[in-house]
């Protein structure tokens, strides 16, 4: 793999917050062009992941390097230049609700360029209709639906036609035939402009529809890192076969079939069986609620 087609590199990434370590070791490269999703349990540090790429949280240690820069070493207008090469859908959509769909796509032209108000009007026509919004640019996100608000979350995200896409769980809470469309508007969007995208997601339908690699975390390390393909064919593996795979790889496909048995949920128990008894979590830390000593039960 050529360097120059890296447009986010990871290198031993950890991140702490007081005594809990969040992740742990990370490695990740991620090329142009391509969609990447990242995926795992909740508490497995997806979203510090994502937080972290995007420049929201510092690394306690290693190195993030977005399109060929380290963010740690950037001063201000360094930081800000290289931001707005990049877009994030939020989850919610992240709308300002006092304002028309229109005009939120429009605020980061007018924020960050010199471009006259009418070419910012051709622009943000543009955007919206490459999601589909354009008759709706007059509607306050009070009058559209919670689709409708992803899709021009969606177009304002694009409207620095940026580098790198971020997505965090763009499906989460629509119903199954607007998360579809969604899916297919980001692989559209994705093939149209070669954009990297980076999806943070739990949706399995969705990540397998939009993925051409996949990554899976769990307990602020990556398990795996590979195609779609690869990914699916652990998936649709019998019990009998997925018994022999590692350890790593049956967690990973107890995650993708969603079983109710299997490694992740015997750590669980065991998890809560320690807490419970003795006062400890898993590393063996005191809980915050452990009774003092010679208390009475």
């Amino acid at each position: 793999m050529a360097s120059n087609d890296i447009r986010i590199s990871v290198r031993d990434l950890v991140k702490t917050f007081g005594t809990q370590t969040v992740l742990t070791g990370v490695n990740l490269d991620i090329r142009a062009g391509e969609t990447v999703v990242i995926m795992g349990g909740s508490g497995c540090g997806k979203t510090t992941l994502l937080r972290l790429l995007i420049g929201s949280h510092t690394p306690t240690s290693g190195t993030i390097e977005l399109l060929g820069q380290d963010i740690s070493k950037l001063t201000g207008d360094e930081s800000d230049a290289l931001k707005r090469q990049m877009g994030i859908l939020f989850q919610s959509g992240a709308l300002f609700q006092s304002m028309s769909i229109g005009d939120n796509v429009a605020l980061p032209l007018q924020e960050h360029t010199d471009l006259a108000p009418e070419i910012i009007d051709i622009q943000v026509k543009m955007k919206l209709e490459l999601v589909g919004l354009r008759p709706h640019a007059n509607k306050l996100p009070s009058q559209i639906s919670g689709g409708m608000m992803k899709r021009a979350g969606l177009a304002r995200a694009m409207a620095m036609d940026p580098k790198i896409l971020f997505y965090d769980e763009p499906s989460a809470g629509l119903d199954p035939v607007t998360s579809a469309e969604i899916d297919q508007l980001i692989l559209e969007l994705t093939r149209s402009f070669g954009m990297t995208s980076v999806v943070v997601t739990h949706e399995m339908d969705s990540a397998f529809t939009i993925a051409d690699r996949m990554v899976m975390l769990d307990g602020g390390r990556v398990l795996k890192v590979d195609t779609r393909e690869e990914f699916d064919r652990i998936r649709q593996l019998p019990e009998s076969e997925a018994a022999l795979l590692s350890l790593d790889e049956q967690i990973v496909y107890q995650f993708l079939r969603g079983a109710a048995n299997g490694p992740i949920t015997r750590r669980r128990s065991a998890d809560d069986y320690r807490e419970d008894l003795l006062g400890m979590d898993a590393a063996g830390n005191e809980t915050a609620d452990r009774r003092p000593s010679g208390a009475r039960y």
